[in-house]
């Protein structure tokens, strides 16, 4: 090595070195994605990030990381050459040169921590970056696409999506740039030192034969012998993986209902039922993790024993070399770390196995995701038109997933300031034809046409945001602000009209208000949103069911006064609602219905 030029040389093989990587790195990635099944299902994911005109960088900040990585693997180079020098240099009793060796190091050192610090940054930088953008991305498709709510509709619908979001995206971009920056370094390293190797490896006899720089075959052979029997014993890594994240995530969930349906469960004295649900899952996920230990058991331990065995074979091999004159201590020193160079990146296909299997994994339920929310977003939908001030329904006809009638070709309009109240049996359909006027419900044909401006659907029990009661109560106008103004004032009044008052006082106080509010004010909390809002059309499933017929009738007669002008129609049994509606539809089963006059 010639350290007098040590600066434009390395400079030199870097760009040389980049350039040649940067072309076989887009090859080999496609090459990857055209004809592998893992390798488009990641470039599915990852290529929106990688998009030029999406604007968010991401080529640049890869191509930076990956300069990085070609660096490092100069540098590692280096240090292969100034362990010679230095070595030689201990070995000659040559004391300048011990000290000017020993300056060269404090550069190299230098150089080598702050790019190992710019390295983490611009890393760490492109993780967040990009974990970002997809968290985004699936986020809105999951929303927009309503898959959210329709995947309920598909065939095998995915488990967990929100931990596929919060999760597995993470897993995704880290083992992507680790795994990735890993194959690069390890390809340049082998390619680097095994010129290295060739150089320093002298001849070796074996059975009565001499077999020239032997060292670099017996590493080649060596690596690739135990890289295929660590991939026959790390394969079921793979399906291991997958399942250890599907089993947690089941258990998880379960854990949560519980928290969710604390109240009901300890009324019911459940305990007993739940903690049997939540000890088999939990040992499923147990059962799994120790298939999981003992597989890894055997790839480690394998792994390690061949990683140790090799230590030897440059000592071995040049040891008795340097004992006969033949090469230097520092020879001897390079080839140790020039073959421990070569092995470790030829193993390094070996040992990120397990790290690959849970990557696959890993990418295997994203794919899932984006699949779920590809064909709920491909379910039927019958839109709701909106125009006029009035709703017309004609044709419409609602079905079950199996296809049985719940309402046939029923045509209806309901004029400004008219309410309808909608009754049948349990399991007749009322709440699905609800679901069918928001464009919810798949299994229908016809057409729906509701009055133009808000349009808001109230159901039994109103859903609670978290934050602060000033949200629950505006939602879900994303500013927090309703068509009131949503100041203090006009909020509070709200309240008061629908016997809130007690709550006046807190609309900024952050709580999870599903547990705190009983049914009852949850239901008038959601009377509350709709005087805000002064919606053109509203619809109530059974939104008085969990209040007394007093506190009913006020609410409904607060409601009619508030909105004189507003198209509301209801879902409920009560025979208390009827003097509130204009007219009565009765869903009689079999598809059958009728219309009657209001009965008030």
């Amino acid at each position: 090595m010639e350290w007098s030029t040590v600066v434009v040389d390395s400079a030199l093989w870097t760009v040389k070195a980049y350039a040649i990587t940067v072309v076989v790195s887009v090859a080999v990635i496609t090459a990857l994605i055209r004809f592998t099944r893992w390798g488009s299902q990641w470039w599915r994911i990852a290529s929106s990030y990688f998009d030029p005109r999406t604007g968010v960088g991401g080529l640049g900040l890869a191509g930076l990381v990956l300069l990085l990585t070609v660096f490092a693997v100069r540098m590692n180079v280096l240090f292969s050459y100034w362990y010679n020098d230095f070595y030689t240099a201990i070995q000659n009793l040559d004391e300048p040169a011990f000290w000017r060796f020993m300056r060269i190091f404090a550069v190299l050192a230098t150089v080598h921590v702050l790019r190992a610090l710019v390295v983490y940054l611009l890393g760490q930088t492109l993780d967040i970056r990009w974990r970002t953008h997809l968290n985004e991305r699936l986020v809105d498709r999951w929303l927009d696409s309503g898959a959210y709510y329709r995947e309920r509709f598909v065939d095998d619908p995915v488990d967990n999506p929100d931990q596929r979001i919060q999760v597995d995206i993470t897993d995704f971009v880290t083992t992507t740039r680790v795994l990735s920056m890993g194959a690069v370094n390890a390809v340049l390293s082998i390619v680097s030192f095994t010129g290295i190797l060739w150089d320093l490896s002298g001849p070796m006899v074996i059975l009565g034969v001499e077999i020239p720089r032997v060292m670099v075959f017996l590493v080649f052979i060596y690596v690739l012998v135990t890289t295929a029997v660590a991939f026959w014993i790390g394969r079921p890594l793979i399906r291991l993986n997958f399942l250890n994240e599907k089993l947690s995530a089941t258990y998880r969930y379960a854990l949560v209902r519980v928290r969710e349906y604390g109240e009901s469960i300890a009324f019911y004295r459940g305990e007993p039922v739940e903690r049997g649900g939540l000890l088999a899952k939990f040992a499923a996920v147990i059962r799994n993790w120790w298939r999981l230990v003992f597989r890894t058991l055997k790839f480690s331990g394998f792994n390690l024993a061949v990683n140790q065995l090799a230590i030897i074979f440059p000592f071995l091999i040049q040891g008795p070399r340097m004992f006969a004159g033949q090469v230097t201590l520092g020879d001897v020193m390079q080839t140790g770390n020039a073959f421990g160079q070569v092995h470790d990146s030829l193993s390094f296909f070996r040992e990120s196995y397990d790290d690959f299997a849970a990557f696959r994994a890993t990418t295997i339920r994203l794919n899932g995701l984006l699949d779920t929310t590809d064909r709920s977003a491909k379910l039927p939908t019958l839109d709701a038109t909106e125009h006029g001030d009035r709703l017309d329904l004609n044709g419409l006809s609602v079905g079950t997933p199996a296809g049985a009638p719940l309402v046939t070709d029923l045509s209806l309009n309901v004029e400004p300031g008219e309410a309808l109240l909608v009754r049948g049996a349990s399991g007749s359909g009322k709440t699905t034809l609800l679901r069918t006027v928001a464009g919810l419900w798949p299994y229908a044909d016809g057409t729906v046409a509701r009055p133009s401006g808000i349009a808001l659907f109230l159901s039994q029990q109103p859903y609670m945001p978290l934050g602060t009661l000033r949200e629950a109560l505006t939602y879900p106008d994303p500013d927090g602000a309703a068509a009131s103004g949503g100041d203090d004032a006009a909020l509070r009044g709200v309240l008061e009209r629908v016997q809130l008052g007690h709550l006046a006082d807190r609309l900024d106080e952050t709580a999870d208000w599903t547990r705190i509010l009983s049914p009852g004010e949850q239901q008038r909390l959601g009377f509350a949103r709709i005087l805000l809002s002064e919606p053109a059309i509203v619809f109530l499933d059974e939104a008085t069911a969990a209040v007394d017929e007093g506190l009913e009738n006020s609410l409904y007669r607060t409601l009619r006064e508030a909105l004189p002008e507003s198209v509301i129609v209801s879902v409920g049994h009560r025979s208390t609602l009827d003097g509130f509606h204009d007219r009565v539809l009765e869903l009689r089963g079999g598809g059958r219905w009728a219309i009657t006059d209001r009965v008030r």
